[in-house]
């Protein structure tokens, strides 16, 4: 049986290997990007939620999912070495009449299942986090809150799925869906056509489009800005917990979190954008301007603007009424929409794809699925740095380019680099991108956002897959890196300039 999934972000990646332990599926994997996660996944709070924030009464699938997401992340993340940790999350009140809210919230998690959530006066609370502005009220307790390296998630278990026999095909933009005599046939694309019994929209911002292309078109989805702050890695003073104020009706709120590599990062907003501003990732004043405000009554410090080194911003798909629309549908037969899957979308991603395999394909399209007798969960891969000094040494005498470090912010090393590449030629990838390798290790992340690391890794891309320097992009095809007149510089092309 023929499988297509449109859409290799983090929750197209988890059904793809979910999916590839089971018999007699081929499972092929579309993305119109250049990689995998280089959309809506990349760039987010990348915060594993607990639970506690969705009314099973109104979103009754959200809150089931988002509660079993979080424990299977944390088989997830050691399966496929994704780096993450669990400080646990304060939902603080700023002002008395804020602690109903967050009794509101308590209830909720004991209707939700969610073990460990407790109100904490305002002592026990500057015990959990020193750091919290002393003027709030008190907060909700969530112990198994955690928080991950996002933009790694979804290349992370693409490669995992790759090796479990899923075909992954980048630069792949679905241009229609087939339907005769009302099943599903296959995809059109603009490299050629996919043969498929089954569709598995997760376009994420785009997934009304494919959705439409398949007849089911009674839905639409707009963009959710959030800004950002990212302070360097050395700012003090930093959170060991996730903090964010009690959530209002259209967000959980400004958060202020220490990231994996230990940077202090600040937001988001939550602004509505248009239907048609799907790709509106700018920044504006007032947004940051918010963001520093609520995080200033969040906290009794925050470093100095001097010390931010980044500000950016993402985007969620928002469907109607906040209401995820996972279904297969009877006409199309075949058809099963994964869309506008809005936060706590990353949490939940794990679960979502477990949904779809045995309440959607087994369940409602009564297809049996037989589990795999050898299936490798692992992701099998190193960084230099961890290793023992003795390691190193010996992988030095191995492969001396492991005794070049490439990213002196994050220490990854040349060898690190080559190995990242090497792996994404066995994922298939098409083009190697400079953001492909970015959201792999965290290089060009750090103190000096890649002024210094970024020229030598264009280089190494160069010489291991053999295209010119001034081809190297920072996303596919339209980013180029060296512009102007770099091949003149470099002496190279010239003759093609010529003509």
């Amino acid at each position: 049986m023929k499988v297509v999934i449109i859409g290799a972000g983090v929750v197209g990646a988890a059904i793809a290997r979910v999916l590839s332990q089971y018999k007699g599926l081929e499972i092929h994997l579309l993305e119109k990007n250049a990689d995998a996660g280089m959309g809506v996944s990349k760039a987010n709070t990348a915060i594993i939620h607990p639970g506690h924030e969705d009314d099973p009464d109104k979103y009754p699938l959200r809150a089931k999912l988002c509660v079993k997401g979080n424990k299977l992340w944390y088989q997830w993340t050691k399966e496929l070495h994704i780096p993450a940790k669990w400080p646990g999350e304060l939902m603080v009140a700023l002002e008395d009449e804020d602690m109903k809210t967050a009794e509101h919230y308590l209830e909720l998690a004991k209707r939700n299942g969610i073990p460990g959530v407790r109100l904490v006066d305002k002592d026990e609370l500057l015990k959990l986090e020193p750091n919290v502005n002393p003027n709030v009220a008190g907060a909700l307790w969530a112990p198994t809150a955690g928080v991950m390296s996002s933009p790694m998630a979804a290349p992370a278990i693409v490669e995992n799925a790759v090796e479990n026999g899923v075909r992954f095909h980048t630069e792949t933009e679905v241009l229609g869906i087939k339907v005769e005599k009302g099943e599903i046939k296959g995809v059109e694309t603009n490299r050629g056509f996919f043969e498929a019994d089954i569709v598995i929209n997760a376009a994420g911002l785009y997934a009304d489009k494919v959705s439409a292309m398949a007849g089911i078109d009674d839905f639409k989805i707009h963009p959710r800005k959030g800004e950002y702050y990212v302070f360097d890695d050395d700012a003090e003073p930093k959170v060991t917990r996730i903090v964010h104020q009690t959530p209002t009706p259209i967000t959980k709120g400004v958060y202020v979190i220490t990231e994996m590599n230990g940077g202090l990062m600040i937001g988001p907003t939550a602004q509505d954008l248009p239907e048609d501003a799907k790709e509106d990732t700018s920044t504006t004043q007032e947004g940051l301007e918010f963001v520093w405000k609520m995080a200033e009554k969040l906290v009794k410090g925050l470093p100095p603007k001097n010390k931010v080194i980044r500000t950016f911003a993402g985007l969620r798909p928002e469907p109607p009424d906040g209401r995820w629309i996972i279904e297969a549908y009877d006409d199309p037969w075949g058809f099963i929409n994964a869309a506008g899957i809005r936060s706590p979308g990353l949490t939940s991603a794990p679960a979502i794809a477990y949904y779809i395999a045995e309440e959607l394909i087994q369940g409602k399209l009564d297809i049996k699925l037989r589990k795999k007798r050898h299936w490798n969960p692992y992701r099998k891969t190193f960084w230099f740095k961890e290793l023992s000094r003795e390691k190193q040494e010996e992988l030095i005498k191995r492969s001396p380019a492991y005794g070049r470090v490439v990213c002196m912010c994050r220490t990854i090393t040349e060898g690190d680099i080559i190995d990242i590449i090497n792996r994404m030629k066995r994922m298939g990838i098409r083009t190697i991108t400079l953001d492909g390798i970015k959201m792999r290790s965290g290089v060009m992340s750090g103190t000096c956002q890649g002024s210094y690391c970024r020229i030598r890794i264009a280089n190494i891309i160069s010489r291991e897959t053999g295209a010119p320097l001034w081809k190297v992009t920072l996303k596919g095809e339209g980013t180029e890196y060296g512009i102007g007149d770099i091949k003149i510089l470099l002496k190279e092309g010239v003759e093609e300039n010529a003509e």
